[in-house]
């Protein structure tokens, strides 16, 4: 595919380099008065934070933080341009080159808000029933889909209908973890399941309704279901793939080509804010940010158990300390990693979201835009990788990535099945997975990798 990746124990380095910088001096930003959207959720932090400290401010920047109720309200409003740009699901601007899931605008991002930060939950009653079909697969961490999977066959034999679990969006990244949990333990999530769509703040109110048995969302939803007892948290996403993407600051492909320098602008200032937010003494006030109504609006005791680096599975259980539930500059988590993306995009092929053979490099490359986060970091002196992929799953605890001339120290990335993901070999990566829901045609897949 021609993309270079990270090579251990040495890097092969960019044509700019790693602090090179590739635009030359910032100028001034083209628009300063400006509209972006959030979703109720612990990772808005970043957007939050860099309005309520002033980092906007200090970058002559106005920004009017809009609470949007749905990722369907964030998509339309930036695509509509109703939003300068908005945190959005990393999947989300790839979808948009691709017009997957009603995504009829071309996005881009420069930046990653965050790593981990969401997980699982199940009723309180299906885990009774888990735990009665399959108590030792119960009492391992992680938790696999292995006592589900038996809830799912007991209940085929019995003739009940099928239970229904929900996701925030199709190309989110909860969509591809709950699934990728459920067909590890031999669910077929288009087939055993049903699985819908429900806006993050609706979850608890559609488990307690009973509408749904289980989720995947973002904090602090998990979190609150463990709390008011209805709910147990069964795997994080963390402990799915450890340090694994999760939201994007996303703008329109045209808005950017039309500011860029306040598109830089902006990468600045919450890469500012995201570095700010990672000393773990200032977690606290960014807890007191963030439960504010026209934030996340959720109880502060709820939000700080996952921000200050514990999780709770449940409400009988003492939480266990989990410090990497939350990263929001740590291991490079700022950096649009193209393999993130790549990634991403096997997922939408493995689950019949894409149905023509696509070029996963060359859409990457279109999308994910390091070179404007490179030129961003160059401005506040923060070293950033020099290659735009990486392997994943190789590392089971912290490594370092190092280079002639500098280091970033980097965590697990583990995924929880052992599998592992070389960015340059989507198609057999795909190969080695459940494919019921395919519709492309590999030979031709590999053709357009080629």
């Amino acid at each position: 595919m021609g993309v270079k990746i990270f090579e251990e124990p040495k890097v092969a380095a960019t044509k700019q380099g790693a602090l090179a910088d590739p635009d030359g001096a910032p100028g001034a930003p083209e628009k300063t008065r400006l509209r972006l959207g959030i979703i109720p959720l612990t990772d808005c932090a970043v957007i939050a934070v860099a309005k309520e400290k002033g980092y906007f401010r200090r970058e002559g920047l106005e920004v009017e933080i809009s609470r949007e109720g749905s990722w369907a309200s964030i998509r339309d409003r930036v695509a509509l341009g109703d939003l300068d740009g908005a945190q959005m699901l990393a999947g989300m601007p790839l979808a948009s080159a691709l017009g997957v899931s009603g995504c009829y605008k071309p996005a881009v991002t420069a930046f990653s808000m965050d790593l981990n930060g969401n997980g699982i939950t199940v009723s309180s009653d299906l885990y009774d029933r888990m735990m009665a079909v399959d108590p030792e697969a119960m009492a391992q961490r992680p938790l696999s889909a292995r006592a589900l999977r038996k809830v799912i066959l007991e209940d085929r034999r019995a003739g009940r209908p099928r239970m229904t679990f929900a996701m925030v969006f199709p190309v989110s990244s909860h969509n591809f973890a709950l699934r990728y949990w459920m067909a590890s333990g031999g669910i077929d999530p288009d087939r055993d399941v049903d699985l819908i769509v429900v806006p993050p703040p609706q979850m608890v109110s559609a488990l307690l309704a009973r509408r749904i048995v289980g989720y995947c969302v973002g904090e602090p939803w998990n979190q609150h279901a463990v709390e008011i007892g209805i709910g147990r948290s069964v795997i994080t996403g963390y402990e799915l793939w450890n340090n694994s993407p999760e939201k994007v600051f996303g703008v329109n492909r045209d808005w950017a080509e039309r500011h860029p320098n306040t598109h830089r602008a902006l990468v600045r200032a919450l890469l500012e804010a995201a570095r700010w937010m990672d000393v773990p003494e200032h977690r606290e006030e960014v807890v007191d940010i963030i439960a504010r109504r026209h934030y996340v609006d959720a109880p502060a005791d709820v939000v700080a158990s996952s921000m200050t680096g514990t999780w709770r599975y449940a409400k009988t259980e003492s939480p266990v300390k989990m410090p990497d539930f939350n990263v929001f500059h740590r291991y490079a988590a700022n950096f649009p990693w193209r393999s993130h993306a790549i990634w991403f995009l096997t997922q939408m092929v493995r689950w019949g979201q894409v149905e023509q053979p696509i070029n996963f490099l060359r859409i990457a490359e279109s999308v994910y835009r390091t070179d404007i986060y490179r030129a961003a970091a160059f401005d506040l002196g923060i070293p950033v990788p020099p290659v735009d992929a990486k392997t994943e799953g190789g590392h089971p605890t912290n490594w370092t990535l190092k280079w002639a001339g500098g280091s970033i120290e980097m965590g697990p990335d583990r995924f929880f099945d052992g599998m592992s993901f070389d960015p340059t070999r989507p198609v057999d990566y795909l190969l080695g997975m459940p494919l019921s829901a395919l519709k492309v045609d590999i030979d031709a897949l590999r053709r357009a990798n080629a």
